[in-house]
């Protein structure tokens, strides 16, 4: 009897792992494979092209897999890599996307469609990109990639679409960073929060965050007492964003307190020298893969990034100052005070 119920206790152990095997085996998605067939390089792209353009990512992959594995060594097999990745990227699946185009990349480093595969692979971090208030290790990772873009490939196509998605990103972590100090300064913890809003003003002073930043300074210094740094602060805020509501505030507090600005907010409403950027992911705006292995596009000559922040002269009187915007020229900021001389 006992070993009677030892076979029934194993047969039914064995039936209960067939099951649940059985079950999780189910609950993935199916991606059939095609059956191999050999065929003609030049169908097999084109059938992977087609899938492409309608929009069928899991079949396009399979296609272009296929012009690999039948012609690994055509020129086919290397134009294949990059469409696969393409395919993947439409298809959100990023992780595989990044893999085929650094794969790419280590076979192909000094081939012209290099620098797609760099820029394919930046721009999946960036869609990666989650909101403020979560994990941002995407973030900086596809500022890293879009950097290299830049740097490596400066008058193409992809550096100009990458330098915008830098502005992007460098909002986007300007953002995390006033998040962090704003919860700083809830708590209590002024100190804290004025090392988050520096690092704004430092890193990051040409983002739309950048008058909050100031303005936060002024509060947080006059907290602790500080009315000079308060009023260095609020002397730059005023003289770089005179009309931002930011500088408004910062004016009617610093009044307040018996230490009134020199330059009285602006009623203009011109807009502020940095403007918030939204931050789109747009696949419809992602360069295609090229058709070929030819250079990249030169891109048009860009426009001159946006001015740094400036210290307010102590030589000129402020009156001429405010009467003579067009004369604001010289020092670039590092605020006195705030972690660097002039």
């Amino acid at each position: 009897m006992s070993l009677l119920r030892n076979t029934r206790t194993r047969t039914a152990l064995i039936v209960g792992c067939a099951t649940l095997a059985l079950a999780s085996c189910a609950g993935k998605e199916d991606k059939p494979r095609l059956a191999y067939e050999e065929r003609p390089v030049e169908l097999l792209y084109a059938t992977g092209a087609d899938r492409l353009d309608r929009g069928l990512w899991n079949q396009a992959v399979q296609y272009f897999g296929e012009v690999e594995r039948q012609h690994p060594y055509s020129e086919w097999s290397r134009r294949a890599i990059l469409m696969t990745a393409y395919a993947h990227y439409q298809g959100n699946d990023y992780a595989e996307a990044i893999g085929d185009a650094d794969r790419f990349i280590s076979l192909y480093p000094g081939n012209p469609a290099a620098a797609y595969a760099h820029y394919l692979k930046a721009i999946c971090y960036f869609e990666q990109i989650v909101d403020v208030g979560r994990d941002q290790a995407a973030t900086g990772q596809a500022l890293a990639n879009l950097t290299e873009i830049v740097q490596r490939y400066p008058r193409t196509e992809y550096a100009a679409d990458a330098r915008l998605k830098i502005d992007m990103v460098n909002d986007q972590l300007a953002g995390k960073e006033m998040t962090i100090g704003r919860w700083y300064l809830r708590q209590g913890d002024t100190l804290a929060a004025i090392g988050r809003f520096k690092t704004v003003i430092d890193r990051y002073q040409t983002t739309s965050h950048t008058p909050e930043a100031l303005y936060r300074l002024v509060e947080a210094y006059l907290t602790l007492g500080l009315a000079e740094e308060a009023k260095r602060n609020g002397a730059v805020l005023g003289y770089n964003y005179p009309g931002d509501v930011w500088y408004r505030d910062a004016y009617k507090l610093l009044t307040d307190r018996g230490l009134r600005p020199a330059v009285e907010p602006s009623q203009s409403k011109k807009p502020s020298l940095v403007s918030r950027l939204p931050f789109v992911k747009d696949k419809e705006a992602t360069i295609r893969p090229p058709a070929a292995d030819v250079a990249p596009v030169e891109a048009p000559a860009e426009a001159a990034p946006p001015p740094a922040l400036e210290t307010p002269s102590a030589e000129a009187p402020a009156a001429v100052q405010e009467a003579k915007p067009e004369q604001r020229r010289g020092l670039l900021s590092r605020i006195p005070g705030l972690g660097g001389g002039k």
